[in-house]
């Protein structure tokens, strides 16, 4: 039989371990990068042993009031497995978090599904149990990938933008995370009246922690900025988390360019490019200019799903 604990500080090595060698973890649940804003997301993460005691899942989740979210503040969630993972289990796996529930004063799950795209293997168990308990779609978030080897040509448009692209632009890596996140947050600003969802220092902290994992790339001339993109790279997935430009870059189309360079060069052997999520609201409301972008790229769709179900 399965059971459920609640994670403490003396299980981090053998939880970090087990992200590593799992078969559908990022970094994103190691727990120096999850805890960076703990202050914000109350941590409530479980692992679940078997009858020896040994590790065979982990669930990354914050909990509010009585509601278990997994994972509240990350791109994405859901249980964590190894190849042991079987259907079979995973039946133990949510049937030990029922038995967990009640005494913890958890009478709903918020569970956010990590995309097929960064499962390093098959990894699909969770979506059969939560369909048999009858768990509901709650959110679905429409985002945007480029299969590495099968990607598409930018449309003509871009193209022809890119080809005259001033030969004078340096593209390259960048630590200069202050002066990019400035030109991300006065896009958002101005174009959606949104935030970012990173500070500067909070990307620059994360970037400082997994130096392989988060990389800035920028496109400069004379000594300005005019574009760039932080990509969070993970074993299959190269995601972008950010990307903007100044004025004067789109003018020059330097985004344009800068993404030819990382989609065709520089992630070019990469299984898969996400283009993050074009919706807010769950889902509900769709970007149709963001997408666009984002499909004459060679961008086609991949869902980030949220359920939700009850355990009492």
């Amino acid at each position: 039989m399965v059971e459920a604990i609640r994670y403490a500080p003396a299980h981090r090595s053998e939880w970090d371990r087990f992200i590593d060698s799992s078969k559908n973890g990022t970094f994103l649940f190691k727990r120096d990068f999850m805890e960076y804003h703990a202050h914000r997301f109350p941590d409530h993460s479980l692992l679940f042993l078997d009858d020896k005691q040994a590790l065979r899942a982990v669930l990354p989740a914050t909990g509010e009031g009585a509601v278990l979210h997994s994972h509240k503040g990350l791109t994405y969630g859901g249980v964590i497995s190894d190849a042991r993972m079987k259907g079979e289990l995973m039946a133990e796996v949510f049937e030990a978090l029922r038995r967990y529930a009640a005494p913890a004063a958890i009478a709903r799950v918020v569970y956010r599904r990590i995309p097929y795209i960064y499962h390093r293997l098959p990894a699909e168990e969770d979506l059969y149990e939560l369909y048999r308990i009858g768990a509901t779609l709650i959110g679905r978030g429409f985002s945007s990938a480029i299969a590495g080897r099968h990607r598409l040509a930018f449309n003509s448009g871009r193209r022809w933008r890119i080809k005259r692209h001033p030969a004078s632009a340096v593209i390259g890596e960048s630590r200069d995370y202050e002066g990019f996140m400035q030109l991300v947050a006065r896009r958002l600003e101005d174009r959606y009246q949104l935030k970012p969802v990173h500070s500067a220092e909070e990307i620059a902290l994360l970037a400082g922690r997994f130096p392989n994992n988060i990389r800035l790339f920028t496109v400069e001339d004379g000594g300005q900025m005019h574009a760039g993109a932080i990509v969070f790279e993970t074993d299959t997935v190269a995601h972008v988390q950010y990307m903007s430009s100044s004025e004067e870059g789109r003018a020059l189309s330097s985004l344009d360019a800068l993404m030819d360079v990382l989609v065709n060069t520089r992630y070019a052997e990469k299984p898969y490019l996400d283009f993050s999520i074009s919706t807010e609201g769950d889902g509900h409301i769709l970007n149709q200019g963001l997408l666009r972008q984002k499909e004459e790229l060679g961008g086609r769709a991949i869902m980030y799903d949220t359920y939700a179900f009850d355990l009492a």
